[in-house]
C-alpha cells in the first residue's frame, strides 16, 4: 500500500461522513418526541399503588407504550452489534495506517529535525490518532449523529455536531499523543517491565484528566452555572449537608442544545468535584424526582466511587497492558520486518498496540460494565435513603426507558448494561417504599 492510498482513504472517509450526516432524518427526532412514551399519571394513581413491590413495579412498567418499548429496545440492542462493528472498524483503520507506513515516514522525518525522542513519539502518536479518527469518522457520524436523530434523541444540527466532535478529536489527539510519548519512554527504558510502567503512567494520566475535566474540558462544550431556583436548591443543599457533603452549591448546564436526555453527575477529584444536573432534568422533573436523582449522585460522592472506579480501572489497565505486551511481541515477530518496524519500542508500531488494546477492551467489556453497574446499584440505594423519594426515583427511572432497554434478561444485563436495568431500579424503589414508609 503506497502513501497515496492513505490519502484516498481519508478523502473517501470525509465524503462518506458528509453523506451520512446530510442524510440524517432530522425531522424524525421532532416527530418521535411528540409520540407518547409514558402514560401520564396523577397523585391519585400514585396513592393507589399497591404496597407489594412487584405489583407496584408492574404498574410502572405498564405505563410504557408498546411502541415506545419496541423503539427503545431496538435502539439499545443495536448498540450490542455496534460494539463489535466498532472493534472491526478500528482494527481496519489501524491496519490501513500500518500498511501505508505513514508513521514510519513521519518518524523518520522528525528524527532528522529533532533530538528528543519523546517529542518524536508524541507527534507521531498524534498523527496516528488523528488519521485513525478521520478513517473511522463515517461510523462515528452514524453512531453519534445519524442514529441519535433516527431515534429522536439529538437536538443538534450537523454543523454544530461536527464542531463539537472535531473539538473532542483535537483534545483526544493532543492528550493521547502526550500520554503515548510518556509510555514509550518507559517502553524504551524499562524494556521487560514496560507494561507495568505503561499501566502506571496511564493510571496517573487518567487521574489528571479526571481532575481537569470539570473546570477546563467540560466548559468547552456546555455552560455551567450555579442553580438559583431556591425551590430546588434549598432541599438539595439540605440533603447534601445532612450527608456530610462539603459542597456549597449545585450546578446546572445547558445539555438541551445537544440532547433531550435528562441527567446529573458528580465529576472531578481532589477538590475539583462538583454536583451537576442538566437543564432537561430541571425543566421536566418535579422536585421529588430531582431530589431522588441528586441523592443518587451524592451516593457516588459520599462512597468515594470516583476514586474506587479509578482504582478498578487501574487494575483493568494493568491486565490490559500485560495482554498487549504478549501479543505485541508475537505480532512484531510475525509481521514486524515486512511492515518496516524496528522493534516493539518503535513508535511506528503504535497501530499494533492499538489493535490489541482494542481487542482487550472489547473482551473485558462485561467486567467493566459490572464494576460500574455495582457502583450504580450502591448509589441507587444511598439515594433513596437520602432523599426518601421512592416515587420520584421510580418516575425518573421510567423516563430512562426512552433510550435504555427496560427489562433485559440477566445474562444480557451482565454483558451489555453499565447501569442496572430500569425494571430492577424501579423494583428497588418500590421495595424501599413498602418496607420503610408507613401504610
Amino acid at each position: 500500500m503506497n502513501k497515496k492510498t492513505i490519502w484516498i482513504v481519508i478523502v473517501l472517509s470525509l465524503i462518506l461522513s458528509i453523506i451520512v450526516a446530510v442524510s440524517a432524518p432530522l425531522s424524525q427526532g421532532v416527530t418521535s418526541r411528540k409520540q407518547a412514551q409514558i402514560a401520564a399519571v396523577d397523585d391519585t394513581w400514585r396513592a393507589s399503588l399497591p404496597r407489594d413491590p412487584m405489583a407496584a413495579t408492574e404498574a410502572y412498567m405498564a405505563r410504557i407504550s408498546p411502541e415506545a418499548k419496541t423503539r427503545s429496545d431496538a435502539y439499545f440492542e443495536g448498540k450490542y452489534w455496534l460494539q463489535l462493528i466498532d472493534l472491526f472498524v478500528s482494527i481496519a483503520a489501524a491496519v490501513i495506517v500500518l500498511r501505508s507506513k505513514v508513521l514510519a515516514r513521519v518518524r523518520d522525518r522528525l528524527s532528522k529535525k529533532w533530538r528528543f525522542q519523546w517529542m518524536i513519539d508524541s507527534v507521531t502518536a498524534m498523527v496516528c490518532t488523528f488519521v485513525m479518527s478521520v478513517i473511522t469518522l463515517p461510523l462515528t457520524v452514524y453512531e453519534g449523529f445519524y442514529r441519535e436523530h433516527l431515534y429522536g434523541l439529538s437536538n443538534m444540527q450537523a454543523l454544530d455536531w461536527f464542531k463539537e466532535n472535531m473539538l473532542m478529536v483535537c483534545i483526544s489527539t493532543v492528550s493521547i499523543g502526550i500520554s503515548i510519548g510518556m509510555i514509550y519512554i518507559a517502553l524504551r527504558l524499562t524494556r521487560r517491565h514496560w507494561w507495568l510502567w505503561g499501566a502506571g503512567i496511564s493510571i496517573s494520566l487518567l487521574g489528571v484528566f479526571m481532575f481537569l475535566a470539570p473546570n477546563y474540558i467540560d466548559p468547552l462544550f456546555n455552560t455551567y452555572q450555579p442553580i438559583t431556583d431556591v425551590r430546588i436548591k434549598d432541599p438539595v443543599l439540605a440533603m447534601m449537608r445532612a450527608n456530610g457533603v462539603p459542597v456549597n452549591n449545585v450546578y446546572q448546564f445547558d445539555a438541551s442544545k445537544q440532547t433531550d436526555r435528562a441527567s446529573a453527575n458528580v465529576s472531578g477529584i481532589f477538590g475539583s468535584a462538583a454536583v451537576r444536573m442538566n437543564d432537561n432534568l430541571l425543566q421536566r422533573s418535579s422536585v421529588s424526582e430531582i431530589k431522588a436523582v441528586l441523592g443518587h449522585e451524592l451516593g457516588h460522592y459520599v462512597m468515594n466511587h470516583v476514586y474506587k472506579i479509578w482504582m478498578e480501572i487501574g487494575i483493568v489497565l494493568v491486565l490490559g497492558f500485560a495482554f498487549v505486551k504478549r501479543l505485541l511481541e508475537w505480532s512484531l515477530d510475525k509481521w514486524g520486518f515486512s511492515l518496516g518496524l524496528r522493534s516493539y519500542a518503535d513508535i511506528a508500531a503504535l497501530p499494533l498496540l492499538s489493535i490489541w488494546f482494542s481487542v482487550f477492551m472489547f473482551i473485558s467489556t462485561p467486567i467493566s460494565n459490572t464494576l460500574i453497574r455495582t457502583q450504580e446499584t450502591e448509589a441507587d440505594i444511598f439515594g433513596i435513603n437520602a432523599s426518601a423519594e421512592p416515587l420520584g426515583f421510580a418516575e425518573e427511572m421510567l423516563k430512562l426507558t426512552a433510550y435504555r432497554k427496560s427489562d433485559p434478561g440477566d445474562v444480557e444485563e451482565w454483558l451489555f448494561f453499565d447501569h442496572p436495568s430500569p425494571r430492577k431500579r424501579i423494583y428497588s424503589a418500590m421495595r424501599w417504599r413498602a418496607e420503610q414508609l408507613k401504610p
